[in-house]
């Protein structure tokens, strides 16, 4: 009795991890629920459909597909990157929206992820036109050291808000992260947590730009467009991109 009870209980094992195994979603796919809630891939984890170099309209050679994930390749000269690297944005401009992507770096890597960005031929890169969640090895790049309060580390609005908490993982680590826009509210979370929220266009906002960074980009800062391209950066490290997918709000 006792033997048919545990070969009972082994199947019934078998049976509800093949089961929850079964329902498992590989990466860069979209489950029934998020295709009936509206949500797209930006990235197949095949190809690079989509995708092209800012101000270009091919893809860039220094950016790959590796282990189903978008990777550039560091070209090891930090911002000044490389002639065949260049930050990438995807083909179609979006306003009120709900991103998803997970993100890894290298060691003493450095990158970011830009939206609302804006192509201008006055303005060589995305990051003068558009804010930018920071990706960060806070251990190790010198970033983490560097503005005020936190706010160059992992999951920061760049040398604006940190993000509170600290929650990123190590470099070599998947991060998940989430960028919310919705009428000029922005929130940022990364690994499951709410880490910052502001509002665009505001006084407040206004103030934040005038005392960042870049005091020359001011104005074009301050006045953030409706709706923007989302970006990947090269800032000349190894960084990984995957289950990129958004939903319009």
């Amino acid at each position: 009795m006792k033997k048919n009870i545990s070969i009972a209980l082994m199947m019934l094992t078998v049976i509800f991890f093949g089961c929850s195994e079964s329902k498992e979603v590989s990466n860069n796919q979209l489950t029934a629920e998020e295709i009936s809630d509206g949500w797209i891939l930006l990235f197949d984890g095949e190809n690079t459909d989509g995708w092209r170099n800012y101000g270009e309209a091919s893809f860039p050679k220094g950016w790959i597909i590796d282990d189903e994930a978008l990777m550039c390749k560091g070209s090891g000269r930090g911002e000044a990157g490389a002639a065949d690297g260049g930050d990438i944005i995807f083909d179609q401009k979006f306003s009120d929206f709900h991103l998803k992507l997970d993100w890894k770096v290298s060691e003493g890597g450095n990158s970011g992820i830009f939206y609302l960005g804006q192509e201008d031929p006055q303005y060589p890169y995305i990051w003068m036109t558009a804010p930018e969640m920071q990706i960060l090895d806070n251990d190790r790049h010198p970033d983490a050291m560097l503005g005020k309060d936190g706010n160059r580390k992992a999951g920061s609005l760049y040398d604006l808000i940190p993000a509170n908490p600290q929650n990123a993982k190590p470099a070599g680590e998947w991060n998940s992260v989430e960028i919310i826009s919705y009428r000029g509210t922005i929130v940022h979370k990364m690994n499951g947590e709410t880490v910052l929220e502001y509002h665009l266009w505001t006084p407040k906002w206004n103030e934040m730009v005038a005392n960042s960074k870049f005091p020359e980009l001011n104005e074009n800062w301050a006045d953030v467009a409706r709706e923007g391209y989302i970006g990947l950066q090269d800032h000349g490290d190894d960084v990984w991109f995957r289950n990129i997918k958004i939903r319009e709000l």
